[in-house]
């Protein structure tokens, strides 16, 4: 199986770095300058600095070296990834997709696999997802993810084509639930980091991630998926990575909203757009999803902290 990267982020960097220990690699860069001082370089120095690129990487801004490739990851951020595979369409005609990216689409409500789906029906589809750090991966520190498929032989594949000595898949054929773990977990992260910046407690982050979890599983079983997957790597694992660590963009942004303090506009945070798709979701088909509600008011600016906190705690007592 030969494999490539597309984006040239710090995943998509981390990837094609690990799975270069297998075999020659190809990783695309939209920018070519980017992809200049990559080669040149031989570190992503915008991206993920401090780390070198093996030799067995090229990177590339032409699509057209993609065409000897079989499979390729897709680590482009989720609301760009729609008008991004629309504009290499052809060059990923026939390809094994394996989305990258974590999130629902802000003006549909879909996901990575979904998009795909609509854009590139043709192609074979995967997705990969789980708690992960792009530094971690790049220096090979031991990572284990989700690998979702709904063919199990072409899962089986790709598992062993995508694993090796410190990154370890594991297969699921749920690919909504694995989905939907990754994408919610985001919108708990910035619940818990807007608690923590507030001032608000350990305690408190505690009860965002276990009412957030349980929003996780109610979205997941409306939508068809089976709830148990929330409890795997997708789910339980990728939430307790990102609610917890200041390595977490999503976690990161929810603080400087408990703090007040600017944050960097040029930040990719996937949680933001996805509260607000969930948020619209959820109102539409009538599901209880208080926090998930709560964070979108919080990044539309119609709530601050301490309101939203207010909101979640008079809600009716019940049984959990």
């Amino acid at each position: 199986m030969s494999l490539g990267v597309l984006g040239a982020g710090a995943f998509g960097t981390a990837l094609a770095i690990t799975l270069s220990q297998k075999g020659p690699m190809t990783l695309w860069a939209r920018d070519p300058a980017q992809a200049h001082q990559m080669a040149r370089d031989r570190t992503n120095a915008a991206r993920l600095p401090g780390v070198a690129l093996p030799d067995r990487l090229t990177v590339t801004s032409d699509l057209t070296d993609l065409d000897a490739l079989d499979t390729v990851l897709v680590a482009v951020p989720l609301q760009k990834l729609r008008a991004f595979l629309e504009e290499a369409r052809r060059p990923l005609t026939g390809k094994t997709l394996v989305a990258c990216c974590k999130g629902m689409e802000l003006r549909t409500g879909l996901g990575p696999l979904e998009i795909m789906a609509e854009v590139c029906p043709e192609s074979p589809r995967a997705l990969l997802t789980g708690p992960s750090f792009a530094r971690d991966i790049a220096q090979g520190l031991p990572t284990a993810l989700t690998l979702a498929c709904t063919d199990e032989d072409q899962c089986i594949a790709l598992q062993q084509a995508l694993s090796n000595n410190t990154l370890r898949l594991y297969r699921t054929g749920d690919v909504i639930g694995a989905a939907l773990g990754g994408a919610l977990k985001n919108v708990i992260a910035i619940a818990c980091g807007a608690a923590i910046g507030a001032g608000l407690g350990e305690s408190a982050r505690a009860a965002l991630m276990t009412r957030g979890h349980a929003e996780m599983q109610r979205l997941a079983a409306h939508k068809g998926a089976d709830p148990t997957t929330l409890f795997g790597l997708s789910g339980f694992g990728d939430l307790v990575l990102t609610a917890t660590s200041a390595q977490s963009r999503n976690y990161r942004f929810g603080l400087s909203i408990g703090t007040g303090a600017a944050f960097d506009p040029a930040a990719t945070v996937e949680g933001a757009a996805t509260a607000q798709a969930v948020a619209a979701y959820a109102k539409a088909q009538g599901i209880d999803l208080p926090i998930s509600s709560a964070v979108a008011a919080l990044v539309e600016k119609r709530l601050d902290v301490e309101d939203a906190m207010t909101a979640l705690l008079s809600r009716s007592l019940k049984e959990e």
